[in-house]
């Protein structure tokens, strides 16, 4: 008897493949890679001892040990899978989908509104006035708004460089800055807990990689002890930019 391997088969491979490939990327990046082999080891050998080898004592324990383990694996990798999905929900592609079906209009920076925030980020590092700007992109970010002050204001160069003084009241928060305005200030922002970020990076530069790993909004940082600019996007830091290279960034970059 012959084996037929069709396209579907081709299919059922390259499916599994990319399946495993993301999940390795996810784990990797979450400092979760040997339990992710451990895991995969596992699976291989219930399947070769249940499948294969059809040993029927064995393959029932290991199948209670599955059946009650994919409970536990959902609530060890929580972080993890809710991960993947928001990957896969802020792909470009995806979004485009999204945005083809909804009718919603991809918003674009202008000139205008990208030079005043380069403008204050790099008067502030002269300074050396710590800053936190959050720019939202495809997904909203009302949640993190409402936890600081509304401005709902246009975006103007005095206005970020007022916020952030030193003596003023919002200067330690975050700025969110939405539909071209300046949507609020003084926000509370998730922190990351990296262990593997650089000892060096405040508070500021952790709520940064925090709000830019759980969402797909690009976080600029100026930091008050060296003034250097440094931005936090998809979990990943650019660290110590040029103001042309932040204009570079925010132009390039679709909003």
């Amino acid at each position: 008897m012959f084996l037929t391997f069709g396209i579907k088969d081709i299919l059922d491979i390259l499916m599994v493949a990319l399946l495993l490939y993301y999940s390795y990327r996810v784990m990797k990046e979450s400092r979760s890679l040997n339990i992710f082999f451990g895991v995969l080891i596992f699976i291989v050998f219930w399947l070769f001892v249940s499948q294969i080898l059809e040993m029927r004592m064995m393959g029932t324990l290991l199948d209670r040990i599955v059946s009650v383990g994919a409970i536990a694996l959902l609530i060890l990798f929580q972080e993890e899978i809710r991960k993947f999905f928001f990957t896969i929900g802020t792909h470009e592609r995806v979004r485009s989908i999204v945005r083809l079906f909804s009718g919603e209009k991809k918003q674009k920076h202008t000139r205008d509104d990208i030079i005043p925030i380069v403008m204050a980020c790099l008067s502030l590092s002269k300074q050396k006035v710590g800053a936190l700007i959050v720019m939202q992109r495809s997904l909203p970010l009302n949640d993190f708004v409402r936890s600081g002050e509304l401005i709902d204001a246009r975006i103007n160069q005095r206005l970020i460089e007022n916020i952030f003084f030193k003596n003023s009241p919002l200067h330690d928060g975050g700025m969110i800055i939405a539909h071209k305005r300046i949507a609020a200030a003084g926000c509370i922002l998730p922190v990351a807990h990296d262990m593997n970020i650089p000892k060096e990076l405040g508070l500021r530069h952790r709520a940064a990689l925090g709000i830019s790993q759980e969402t797909d909004a690009l976080a600029i940082v100026v930091s008050e002890e060296t003034g250097n600019i440094s931005i936090a996007h998809r979990g990943d830091f650019q660290l110590r930019i040029s103001a042309e290279d932040l204009e570079r960034i925010l132009t390039e970059d679709a909003f």
